[in-house]
Parts: C-alpha cells; sequence; structure tokens
C-alpha cells in the first residue's frame, strides 16, 4: 500500500487539488452570488436576480467541467496531455466568452432600463431608448458569438473579417434572410420617421386597435382593449395605413349613427340624439369662435341616408381623446334607445312577409282547425 502511494504520490496530490480548488470555486461563487444578490435587492427592491441565478450555474457548471477535465490528466498518457490541455482552454475560453457576454447584456438592459424609467416617469418619449437596448443587446451576442467562433481555427477567419468592420453587414446579410432584413430596416425607419411611439393607441383595421407597447428589432407589440398582446412584425406594419390617436391633436371625433322608420318623427329624433350626446359628460366643444357666433349646436346631428328600411342619422360627437369617445359611444347608444322608446321613436328591424299559395293556404287552415274532442 505504502509502494502504491509513493509510486502515485503526485497524481494523488493533483486529485486532491482538483477537488480542493473545485470545491473552493463552488464556495466562493455561492458566497459571491449571495452577496451581489442582496446588494441588489437593497439597491434595487423591484429588481430580478434571474441574471445572477444564471452566472451561478453557469460558473458552477464550468468549474466542475474543468475539475474532471483535470483529473483526467491522471488517467491518460503524456500523449494525449497536449489535446486535453487543448481542450481544457478551449472550455475555459467559451465559458468566458459566455459569462462576459452574460454581464454585458445585463448591463446594457439595466443602463437602459433606468433611462426608459426615467423617461416615462417624466412622460416623455422612451421609444428610441427601448429600440436602441435592443440593438446594443443584439450587438453584444453579436460580439459573443463572434468571439465564441474565434476559437475554432477552421472559423476563424469568417470572425475576423465580421469584425473587421465592412465584415459585419457582410455576415449578416448572409445569415440572415430578407424578411429579417425588412423587419430589420422597418424597425429602423419607424424610430426614425416615428409614425408611432411607445405608448400611442394605433388602429391597422378592426381586430388590430390597442396602445404599442414595445418596438422590437423585429416586431411592434400592440395590447389591445381585451388586454391581449399583437405582434406585428415591422415590415407589416410599415406598408399598413394606420390610425395615430396620438399623433398631433389627441381629440378625437366619434359618429353616432343610428337608423329610424320612415313612420318616425326626424326632428324628435334629432332633438334627442343632441340632447344625449350634450349631457354627456365626456363631450367637449369642438366649436371655434366663428361657429359659436353663428350659433351653431355644440353637437350637429344630422340625416346622411335614406335607406332601404330606414332613415340614418348621425351625430358628430368629440372627447379629449379615443378612449374617452369609445366608451362616450356606448353609453350615448344606451341612452338614445331608451329615450326613443320613450318619445316613440321606433328603430327599425327586418320584416319577413311570407305569401302561401291558395292550396296552400287551405292546407294550413285545416291544419290549425280545432279538432273536435
Amino acid at each position: 500500500m505504502n509502494d502504491f502511494i509513493q509510486e502515485n504520490l503526485k497524481a494523488i496530490y493533483h486529485i486532491l487539488a482538483t477537488i480542493g480548488i473545485v470545491a473552493l470555486l463552488l464556495v466562493l461563487t455561492n458566497y459571491f452570488h449571495k452577496w451581489l444578490k442582496n446588494k441588489l435587492q437593497a439597491k434595487f427592491p423591484n429588481q430580478e436576480a434571474s441574471t445572477l441565478d444564471l452566472l451561478r450555474r453557469i460558473l458552477k457548471t464550468l468549474w466542475v467541467v474543468l475539475g474532471l477535465i483535470s483529473l483526467i490528466f491522471v488517467f491518460i498518457n503524456e500523449q494525449y496531455y497536449q489535446r486535453v490541455q487543448k481542450d481544457f482552454w478551449l472550455i475555459f475560453y467559451l465559458g468566458l466568452v459566455l459569462i462576459l457576454t452574460i454581464i454585458g447584456v445585463s448591463v446594457v438592459q439595466m443602463l437602459f432600463s433606468h433611462v426608459i424609467a426615467k423617461r416615462v416617469e417624466e412622460k416623455s418619449d422612451p421609444t428610441s431608448y427601448k429600440f436602441l437596448r435592443n440593438l446594443a443587446v443584439f450587438g453584444v451576442y453579436f460580439l459573443g458569438v463572434l468571439f465564441a467562433v474565434m476559437a475554432f481555427p477552421s472559423l476563424r477567419g469568417l470572425a475576423q473579417t465580421a469584425l473587421g468592420g465592412a465584415g459585419v453587414i457582410a455576415v449578416i446579410a448572409g445569415v440572415a434572410s430578407q424578411e429579417a432584413l425588412a423587419n430589420l430596416v422597418g424597425g429602423v425607419f419607424i424610430i426614425t420617421f416615428k409614425p408611432f411611439k411607445i405608448f400611442d393607441i394605433v388602429r391597422i383595421s378592426d381586430d388590430m386597435v390597442g396602445t404599442v407597447i414595445d418596438i422590437t428589432l423585429r416586431h411592434t407589440v400592440i395590447r389591445n382593449f381585451e388586454n391581449k398582446m399583437i405582434v406585428v412584425p415591422n415590415s407589416i406594419i410599415n406598408k399598413e395605413k394606420l390610425i395615430n390617436y396620438d399623433l398631433g391633436d389627441r381629440k378625437c371625433c366619434q359618429w353616432i349613427e343610428i337608423g329610424i322608420s320612415y313612420d318616425s318623427n326626424i326632428d324628435t329624433a334629432k332633438e334627442i340624439m343632441r340632447e344625449q350626446c350634450t349631457q354627456h359628460p365626456s363631450i367637449i366643444d369642438n366649436r371655434n369662435p366663428l361657429d359659436i357666433k353663428n350659433g351653431d349646436p355644440k353637437v350637429l346631428v344630422r340625416v346622411i341616408g335614406l335607406n332601404e328600411s330606414e332613415v340614418t342619422l348621425r351625430a358628430w360627437t368629440w372627447a379629449k381623446d379615443y378612449p374617452s369617445s369609445f366608451v362616450m359611444k356606448c353609453d350615448l347608444l344606451e341612452s338614445i334607445k331608451k329615450e326613443f322608446d320613450a318619445k316613440g321613436i321606433e328603430i327599425p328591424f327586418p320584416h319577413r312577409t311570407m305569401v302561401f299559395k291558395e292550396s296552400q293556404l287551405a292546407e294550413l287552415k285545416e291544419q290549425l282547425k280545432p279538432k273536435d274532442s
């Protein structure tokens, strides 16, 4: 036994030292993770520590893998030392690049998050900062991938070319699809010309109306009034004709259209609509001084159509913004309907006239005739 120990003393020291170093690194990783997490929570109570948790898992995995590779040196011949040593440093380098990339992304997101939060608090437009944050995060990941690729000799030339400046565009154009590039360019156009920005209410179609929540490199996120997220690629939204309710003057004109029957009194119906619209708390006076001087009513009500079975009336109402106008329209449709019912104004509904042949009519009368009990 003593002879075996003496012969393998160097190997035993190597194993014990490796186990000891790995154990020490694991303990230090847990200690610093806990220390940094407490510091982060003390300074930013609402900030999640998911990045720190991820870094801890990566570091612990890296230490264990490197420790296992170090133990392999004891059990292999010297002719394989160089190959295993190369693999050891390759894994160490890739792990370091991964850790630095995650730290870089975390720092970028934290810096931009504070700026964006400050802009939102000041009620300023954070759209450009959100887009720049996404662009910066993409840049950090892109550099991380390039430095990782440089570890492989067969791909090192491609990475060095990409890092050369003009090669970045060439690599992106070669790897990315045409649609992805179109989305990226569309995002740049949206940020540059600003047809809409974060927190604007936009309408792309009847099914896509809501508040812009985020503009990324690929898509724009819209939250509709059902609290559902609509994800629209930038290349598509950049081509669509959309309505921005917050671009320029936020006042919104809402049409209140109701059809009445031809037998109903048009003047009475118009007066009811004008009265109900004027009394609504969300209505605003959009008349200019000349209109007021001429005695024009606050709410205009006109006949806009003589249709097949109804006379269509329209009231032009104004509210301070689109959400207020939508709620106002719903309230007015209900109150006008109740007032129409009270004043005898009929809202027509479809009627169907059935024509029976004489034989069918006689047969129907026979069927309806009460039977003798």
